[in-house]
């Protein structure tokens, strides 16, 4: 299922391409097999590509029923790696647009983390972790700290 990415950024790009798109078929093709993910959403962890693509199918087919295009910016990228290994810190903000006017919907940025294999001269999501800072006072997740 995986594609072929010579860079980190390639699977980053395809990250953001694949979610406007809403093609979960290419979405997925940047997850090693073994993918463990810990999301800020409904599940606590995803182990495998088999639970991650259940989870990636309802999240597109929700975008689908609403009529929404989603945008996806990458901020604050750090990426270090070396032959085998990379890792990746940064802020994505997920913007929801009507798919006719445009207007913005709804937005969030939440902090994710990747840990990247390579394999096969080709670069894999191996380890996912998104977060959001929580209020103290209401235990509610900030949507808009940045």
């Amino acid at each position: 299922m995986t594609g072929k990415y010579h860079k980190v950024q390639d699977v980053l790009d395809t990250y953001k391409s694949a979610i406007y798109e809403q093609d979960a078929d290419k979405f997925l093709t940047i997850y090693n097999p073994d993918i463990h993910i810990f999301d800020s959403w409904n599940h606590w962890e995803s182990k495998g590509i088999a639970a991650w693509k259940e989870n990636v199918a309802e999240w597109f087919n929700g975008l689908d029923n609403e009529n929404i295009l989603l945008e996806v910016d990458f901020n604050d990228v750090v990426i270090a790696e070396d032959e085998k290994a990379a890792f990746v810190h940064c802020a994505i903000t997920f913007a929801a647009r009507d798919e006719d006017s445009s207007e913005t919907l709804r937005e969030m940025t939440n902090r994710f983390t990747f840990g990247l294999k390579k394999d096969s001269d080709s670069w894999s999501i191996a380890h996912e972790h998104s977060s959001l800072p929580i209020d103290m006072d209401t235990g509610k997740g900030i949507f808009d700290a940045k």
